[in-house]
């Protein structure tokens, strides 16, 4: 007989998992179902290497096939009792006002899909003839809509010498602007035109650039699973997995991502940094290529000629491509951003806006975190959590990963370069402008004067022009200091300004692009602008007089001989953009962040010198908007407990007995794994890799004589994990020096993680190479080298989501405690926040913490903040050191016949907690690995340890 659930109901069945699950999986499969059910907030803990992906697969989408079923089986039940009732009553019973309203609901529930359709329907949309469009989308969300023309006029004009004397500069006008006394401040529609072409303004981003006018409204009722993780490696992963599954083909999938990953745009790729190559995407969607279809005569003012606009990205230009991409990407199944940046290539269309095309549609959406957590991005890409499934995995830093989404951050450099332009525009259309556009850009001056006050901590060599320099550094003897948002405000006399106002005036204006548009053009008096033109062939072509990004550019163009740098006008549109940033921090609740302000000099190496920071502390509030929409909110990971800390900074509204939690143990048996702590090294030194001692040549030395004894009794790959890129780089450079190296590698060859992420795949492919070849026992390009041994570092990408299965990893080594730097401003702002929680001795306590500190960057400021602490900050220090180990360690054991040593050095891993100011550290390892934990005396016992294992498993390794 079959077990039943609680309710009575039969237990789920998962067929779709394509192996005979282990009893692990099938309880956790069973526990997510069981979460689904109930919905709400649920944490599933299950170790790396456990086939949790796999299992969250099966569980979520088998649940959602499931409801889909009982909600058919529920319709045709309701629709059977109905007609049912409908004939016993007969139709002619109704009353004339009953069927009158059944039909006038169809009528309206018609008008709502097409509403509906409309709103997400994607493609460059035209205005309607006669009309001018008024449609300013999110500023931060940084939508592109289409500039509308009047039907008779167009682009691409013949000019003539006067009109370009007198309206030449007219484009960069910003509309008339309502007084606060009317309400909320807004655009009235723009008549002015340049030229004889009619000008509006337009927001950041297109609302669908995809290129399809038939979107699937169905796909807006639909129920949506959301994965979500957090690098793209990650999610190509979960795609892999998917296919193992019949829900690759039966289920509409979608993989979402960034532009920098999914742009095929060689001109644009080019441009390497990710918010560059964000705004050179815009830039080319408001740049439109013109096919001359009419020449009309103007008379005395010229020529005009009617055109038809199309992107002036070339991945963009032909919706019938676009509308074929999305169509052939649906019928190709689960597909990861390899395969559709692969599929966009040979179809030459842009997959970044065909992925998103496709999300109304889609069962399951497989996005990055940022795309998700943040509510800009969700707006952006029109994501609806109501009534729908969210699953965050690896969500053992989910904390710290979303509030450091609403951090904001503007350097000197950037708040100088907005003060010269805004002074450069208003000194030039003062006269132009309305009192309202006046009042708002003499606001904006005033803060950015302020701003720069503060970072030159009020020194009076700071000269209000927009050239002005520093000439002397005032107090930078402290350098960094930090205050709440209100202190911030009151010390710069600006409390009294409405910022809030001041955020919509810069949305509804456009200003940014007014003062700064990007790519707009100028034409001598006589010349035409042909359609083939591009904005790549700016520097190429003779007859523009400048390339300008805005008033400002403009005037700066015409006091240089050549066009300004490409690089320097994006980046002038990004130091508005993070200004507008900060001011939408300040409006935050004051004790929901910190405002780090760092008076650094600028230096001729060409660093920008000081910035203003502001640290997001809370998550609450952005996280309870999340889970109130959604039906149910899975956060999966390895290593999530302590479960209690993330309660109480996510979710602490949520009683303890409504949080759903599950934990599994590992599925390898105890012989597969050997943890050990390595108290003493082979000449019997202590290991103490503390921030006092690390650097001690002893005790790299000491280190470097331990891993030339690993070389020789472990097989294939070993592992090295350090707590800093520069950490690794002494230790290397001592081993070199002291020939340890060279021994290293006479039994194992020796590679290093790359500081670029992008060079990680490559040097991991080589690494498994070297391990495959020189571990057969067919051919040894060196006979004495048997595998490879790997630096890497705690926090770089192979210590995070990276398989190091079978030989890559037969031994991890684990150097120190990977704990933060102390001298980190901001972490140390988190930790008294952290502390403040829950209690109000704590709340008082922190209160003495908080005042406006000033750091010099030394690490005894933040030990001594740390020993102040009495409880939660404390934990939350070493709690984020312990989640980086287990992470890192995770790496190894991905199977069940997998097996692997984890070797823990320094003698913090065996001290007696009583004698340390923090908990035990091996009290926070997983309980599969404390399970089977040893704590080593001396390296003698280690040496017959690691010797024991070794013969053991690779003896039972043969025999399978």
């Amino acid at each position: 007989m079959e077990e039943e659930t609680p309710n009575g109901e039969a237990p789920p069945k998962f067929p779709a998992f394509p192996y005979k699950p282990y009893g692990i999986q099938m309880e956790f499969m069973k526990a997510l179902y069981l979460s689904l059910n109930q919905g709400g907030l649920s944490m599933l803990e299950s170790p790396t290497g456990t086939g949790k992906t796999l299992s969250i697969i099966c569980s979520a989408l088998q649940w959602v096939v499931d409801k889909k079923e009982q909600d058919k089986l529920k319709k045709e039940v309701e629709a059977k009792n109905s007609s049912v009732k409908g004939g016993e009553l007969g139709s002619d019973d109704e009353p004339d006002w009953m069927r009158n309203a059944v039909v006038n609901k169809d009528i309206q529930g018609e008008e709502k899909k097409s509403r509906k359709k409309d709103k997400f329907g994607s493609g460059f949309r035209r205005a309607e003839k006669g009309k001018d469009r008024e449609n300013c989308s999110d500023l931060f969300s940084r939508r592109v809509e289409e500039e509308s023309c009047k039907k008779k006029e167009g682009k691409g004009l013949q000019v003539s010498s006067d009109a370009v004397e007198v309206n030449d500069e007219d484009e960069f006008l910003l509309d008339e602007h309502e007084s606060d006394e009317e309400g909320i401040p807004c655009v009235k529609k723009s008549k002015r035109k340049v030229a004889g072409v009619s000008l509006s303004s337009s927001s950041d981003e297109e609302d669908g650039a995809d290129g399809s006018s038939d979107d699937e409204d169905e796909g807006e009722e639909k129920l949506k699973v959301y994965f979500c993780s957090r690098t793209h490696s990650q999610l190509s992963q979960f795609i892999k997995e998917l296919r193992k599954t019949v829900f690759a083909n039966e289920m509409k999938v979608v993989c979402l991502g960034s532009r920098k990953n999914f742009c095929i745009n060689q001109e644009v790729l080019k441009l390497g940094n990710s918010s560059h190559i964000n705004e050179r995407c815009l830039e080319l969607q408001k740049n439109k290529n013109k096919e001359v279809s009419k020449i009309k005569s103007l008379g005395t003012r010229g020529r005009i000629r009617r055109n038809k606009a199309s992107c002036g990205c070339p991945m963009l230009r032909k919706h019938k491509k676009q509308k074929e991409f999305k169509s052939m990407m649906s019928q190709l199944g689960a597909l990861d951003i390899e395969d559709l940046v692969h599929q966009g290539r040979n179809m030459g269309c842009c997959p970044y806006y065909g992925s998103r095309s496709m999300v109304p549609a889609a069962d399951l959406v497989v996005l990055p975190y940022q795309s998700l957590l943040s509510k800009a991005s969700r707006e952006s890409l029109g994501l609806n959590l109501k009534n729908n499934i969210i699953i965050i995995d690896e969500a053992h830093n989910l904390a710290d990963s979303l509030i450091s989404m609403y951090d904001s951050k503007i350097t000197l450099s950037q708040l100088e370069d907005v003060q010269c332009n805004i002074e450069k525009y208003f000194a030039r259309f003062c006269n132009l402008l309305g009192p309202g556009n006046r009042r708002y850009i003499q606001t904006l001056t005033v803060l950015t004067r302020a701003f720069l006050r503060i970072l030159l901590d009020g020194d009076t060599g700071y000269d209000d022009s927009c050239h002005g320099t520093v000439t002397s550094a005032g107090k930078n003897d402290m350098p960094t200091s930090s205050m709440a948002i209100n202190d911030f405000l009151f010390s710069l006399n600006i409390d009294n300004i409405n910022l809030v106002k001041l955020l919509e005036y810069i949305k509804e204006s456009n200003i940014m692009h007014k003062v700064n548009p990007s790519t707009l053009f100028i034409l001598l008096p006589g010349s035409v602008l042909p359609y083939h033109f591009e904005i790549s062939q700016i520097h190429r072509v003779m007859y523009l007089d400048f390339q300008i990004s805005g008033y400002g550019d403009k005037l700066a163009s015409s006091e240089k001989s050549s066009p300004l740098d490409d690089s320097e006008e994006r980046s002038t549109l990004s130091s508005f953009q993070a200004l507008a940033d900060l001011l939408r921090s300040l409006t935050n609740k004051d004790d929901d962040g910190r405002i780090i302000i760092s008076r650094i000099k600028p230096t001729c190496s060409g660093q920008h010198g000081g910035y203003i920071k502001y640290v997001m502390l809370t998550g609450e509030k952005i996280f309870s908007e999340i889970v109130e929409q959604a039906h149910a909110v899975l956060l999966a990971g390895g290593t999530l407990q302590p479960i209690e800390e993330t309660r109480e900074r996510l979710f602490p509204w949520l009683p303890p007995n409504q949080l759903h939690f599950f934990s599994c143990s590992h599925i390898v048996p105890p012989e597969s794994i050997l943890p050990v702590a390595v108290a003493r090294g082979p000449s019997g030194q202590t290991f103490d890799f503390s921030y006092s001692s690390r650097r001690s040549s002893v005790m790299i030395q000491e280190l470097g004589r331990l891993v030339c004894n690993l070389v020789t009794v472990v097989p294939e790959g070993i592992v090295v994990f350090f707590s800093s890129f520069d950490y690794e780089g002494e230790v290397y450079n001592a081993w070199e020096a002291s020939g340890i190296l060279d021994r290293i590698k006479k039994k194992k060859r020796l590679f290093r993680e790359p500081r670029k992420n992008t060079y990680v795949e490559s040097v991991l492919k080589e690494y498994k190479e070297t391990i495959d070849t020189l571990s057969s026992r067919e051919r040894k390009e060196i006979p004495s080298q048997s595998g490879a041994i790997l630096l890497a570092v705690v926090g770089g990408k192979i210590s995070e989501g990276i398989n190091l299965s079978d030989g890559m990893g037969r031994c991890v080594v684990m150097v120190g405690l990977p704990y933060a730097s102390p001298s980190d401003v901001e972490l140390m702002e988190r930790v008294k926040h952290i502390e403040g929680l829950g209690n109000s001795d704590s709340i008082k306590m922190t209160n003495s913490l908080h005042g406006n500190e000033v750091y010099s960057g030394e690490a005894h400021e933040g030990f001594n903040i740390l020993r102040s602490c009495r409880h939660r900050g404390k934990e939350y220090y070493e709690n984020l050191c312990m989640k980086a180990v287990n992470q890192s360690i995770g790496r190894a054991i991905r199977h069940i016949d997998d097996y692997a040593a984890i070797l823990l050095v320094d003698t913090r891993y065996v001290a007696d907690s009583s004698t340390r100011n923090f908990s035990h550290p091996t009290s926070k390892l997983p309980q599969w690995i404390k399970d089977r934990f040893v704590a080593s005396a001396d390296y003698g016992q280690l040496h017959r340890l690691l010797h024991q294992f070794f013969s053991y498993n690779k003896k039972r390794w043969s025999q399978l």
